[in-house]
């Protein structure tokens, strides 16, 4: 029968190491958080939340050997994907209404400086009333 503290020290050699691959998984969720909140994507940025949940809970299994350090990166991973994500997406948006608004300006210009003709119905129909 083991005693104890064998028991935790051998619980401790298995969960450091996946709480380390929990905490690589929390990582790269984040970094998808943060490209889908930077593209609009809400059902992408719910799902890499949802994994990294996951992760996160996998990175605290290192702290049965008091190694909190794995789910500390994790945390800050998706709370930095998080205003990385949203500053992106203020950027991509101005981006996005400058490129709008300046293709509306040289339609507009386009517009102003194509000669308006009349149409040739209108002329024949002038030019008979005036006849008769």
């Amino acid at each position: 029968m083991m005693s104890t503290l064998a028991l935790t020290k051998a619980l401790a050699s298995l969960f450091v190491p996946i709480g380390m691959v929990g905490t690589g998984i929390a990582v790269i969720c984040a970094v998808l958080v943060a490209y889908a909140i930077a593209r609009g994507a809400a059902g992408l940025a719910g799902g890499g939340a949802g994994v990294w949940i996951v992760g996160a809970l996998l990175s605290l299994l290192a702290s049965f050997a008091t190694q909190w350090m794995p789910f500390i990166i994790a945390a800050a991973a998706l709370g930095a994907a998080l205003v990385v994500g949203l500053a992106a997406r203020g950027v991509v948006s101005r981006m996005r209404a400058s490129a709008l608004a300046q293709a509306e300006g040289v339609a507009v210009a386009a517009a102003a400086a194509e000669p308006v003709a009349a149409p040739a119905s209108r002329a024949r129909n002038s030019e008979s009333v005036a006849v008769a």
